[in-house]
């Protein structure tokens, strides 16, 4: 399927790919961090948030490069020069991070709706359905709307571009509008850009490079900018584009950090609720009505792109092909919808956390992420595959940092928060008949609808 855009379009014309990544990069859990780190550290980790863009534009700028100067699809190019078993791995490895993913936006879509449903129910002629089961309906009817979405577009690429734009726009201006509102110290937003000024680096912080630095999303880079049609002499596009997107995340990252920091400063926020609640005192019902119209914009354009990273990258890895004219990705971003559904459904019925799912996919994202990483990379400096345009010598070593970034991520996640839940189950501590209080077998609870 080619798209390619006229070389007589306005260079707003030739956008897409990046804002598509942007809208798959900013869903609830980045709100949720974004926030949580300005509630508490105030304005003082701003310069987190743009080193992590950073290093996000150098592999989205990579993915697009890759994209648009080779004739195939990445996983395929794996294939052809390490074999199969490479693509595989990475294949159903991003197709497990996209699952673990959208049980998130999944919830954030109910909880944007949760805010605005009458407690004691919804009534429907005669019958009074429950918050919770009004709830679950929605989730179930936009997980319908996303698949028929899948198979109901031939042309899947531009249809998703124009609802991805419109989204982007949303977020924006409803974000924006209470940041006016949070009238922010710019003084101090000022100084937060400069490194270790304030704030010290906890889980927080850690999350905040981690929902912003997205290696999956920059690996599916290349496969929107081929379907965008873009061709080699359109590479200066690709890379605008991603400079475009790139900075669209921090804005919007800044945006939610800057407006917790002024007016949400030492607040608990255990969700994306907690974070609407606080608002309302301060800014009354339009201003928590904007936040909730940003959240569902956030998690709707990240729950649907979010899917098709796991869907087409699995479905390429396998051999089935990895475009929206093949059948399979759209099966496989299917079954990615259809588990994410599943899992929010069982959290909203139960209010329990899938505890064990939940360290599961951090386990493949241990594992995951410098896999990724690192097969950008190499496809990237092929001459084989890149010819003259390779990889720059000054953009290896920023991407070859951004790798070793990863690394470390993914040690102190397995170190700090896999392991030690493994030996938890391994060795569960005794627990006495007298003792009445919740214990470690308790499951936790989700908050949310309670």
């Amino acid at each position: 399927m080619s798209t390619a855009e006229p070389t007589t379009k306005k260079w707003y014309q030739r956008l897409g790919p990046g804002l598509i990544t942007a809208c798959v990069v900013i869903g609830p859990g980045s709100i949720l961090t974004s926030s949580k780190v300005g509630s508490t550290e105030g304005y003082g980790m701003s310069w987190v948030v743009v080193t992590a863009v950073c290093f996000m534009l150098i592999y989205m700028g990579l993915g697009a490069k890759l994209g648009v100067v080779s004739n195939d699809t990445p996983c395929n190019l794996i294939a052809n020069r390490a074999g199969r078993w490479l693509a595989v791995i990475i294949g159903i490895a991003v197709f497990f991070i996209s699952a673990s993913f959208q049980f998130g936006n999944n919830l954030g879509v109910a909880s944007a709706f949760q805010l605005y449903l009458p407690k004691d129910g919804v009534k429907l002629g005669e019958t009074v359905v429950s918050a919770k089961w009004a709830v679950m309906g929605l989730v179930v009817a936009f997980n319908t709307l996303s698949i028929s979405f899948l198979f109901l577009f031939k042309n899947l690429y531009k249809a998703i571009e124009r609802l991805m734009m419109m989204f982007v726009a949303v977020m924006l201006v409803a974000f924006a509008a209470n940041l006016i509102f949070a009238k922010p110290d710019l003084g101090g937003l000022a100084l937060g850009f400069l490194p270790g000024t304030r704030g010290e680096a906890d889980l927080s912080v850690l999350g905040l490079v981690g929902t912003t630095f997205v290696i999956t999303a920059g690996f599916f880079q290349a496969y929107l900018v081929q379907e965008k049609g873009w061709k080699k002499s359109e590479l200066r596009d690709g890379q605008v584009d991603a400079c475009v997107g790139s900075t669209i995340m921090a804005l919007i990252t800044l945006m939610l950090m800057t407006t917790a920091a002024a007016v949400l400063r030492g607040q608990d926020l255990g969700d994306v609720k907690d974070v609407a609640k606080g608002l309302e005192p301060l800014f009354g019902q339009k201003g928590q009505l904007l936040f909730c119209l940003g959240l569902f914009s956030a998690a709707y354009s990240s729950f649907l792109v979010n899917s098709m990273i796991g869907g087409f990258i699995l479905s390429d890895g396998l051999g089935l092909g990895g475009k929206p004219t093949d059948f399979w990705p759209r099966v496989m971003t299917t079954i990615v919808l259809l588990t994410g559904m599943g899992v929010a459904l069982f959290v909203v019925s139960t209010g329990i956390k899938p505890v064990p799912a939940i360290v599961a996919a951090q386990a493949v994202t241990v594992l995951a992420a410098p896999l990724i990483a690192g097969a950008l990379l190499w496809l990237t400096n092929r001459k084989d595959i890149m010819g003259e345009d390779r990889t720059e010598p000054v953009i290896n070593v920023f991407a070859g940092l951004g790798f070793v970034i990863l690394v470390a991520m993914s040690w102190y996640t397995a170190s700090e928060k896999v392991w030690p839940k493994i030996e938890e189950w391994r060795n569960p501590p005794a627990v006495t008949q007298s003792d009445n209080s919740p214990g470690q077998f308790e499951r936790p609870e989700f908050t949310a609808f309670k």
